[in-house]
């Protein structure tokens, strides 16, 4: 038997030393949190992405009584935005959440689904999505999906 160790790299940063454009999704996507329905988790997630035209989109958490009918954030903003303009590929996509008492002070992660979505638009577009997980006490920036998922699953495993 043999271990194989998978390794990540992403960046821990600061506002302020994110890019001008950087910094213009993550501030979307905070701002995208006042859009959200969270009635039942009062977990209010926002995202913005930013599509290769250099145009924004955001999507903010859907909930609903019967759970599994209720959409993330993430999958709201990239829908929005392939529904629109297919023709346009994402390259960095910014997530911010916040609940009772205010924004998250570290990064939230997408869900399982949401990164599975993220992946899906990397494999359509042969190009990386960057992601910025925002928190108040910095930046997660992430350089692909791959990196939080190393082990996926794309059209190629199917054939």
């Amino acid at each position: 038997m043999e271990d194989i160790r998978i390794e990540i790299n992403m960046q821990f940063c600061q506002m302020d030393e994110l890019s001008a454009e950087d910094q213009e999704i993550v501030r979307a996507a905070i701002g995208a949190t006042a859009n959200s329905y969270a009635r039942y988790s009062n977990f209010n997630v926002g995202a913005a992405l930013r599509l290769a035209d250099g145009s924004i989109t955001t999507g903010a958490n859907q909930e609903n009584a019967a759970f599994p009918s209720g959409l993330c954030a993430e999958r709201c903003a990239i829908f929005a935005a392939q529904s629109h303009h297919p023709e346009h590929a994402i390259t960095a996509l910014a997530i911010a959440a916040k609940n009772v008492n205010g924004l998250m002070p570290d990064p939230v992660s997408p869900c399982g689904a949401c990164r599975q979505v993220i992946l899906e638009m990397e494999d359509r577009y042969q190009q990386p999505v960057r992601i910025l997980l925002y928190g108040t006490r910095g930046v997660y920036c992430i350089n692909s999906v791959k990196d939080l998922m190393p082990l996926s699953f794309v059209d190629e495993n199917m054939h």
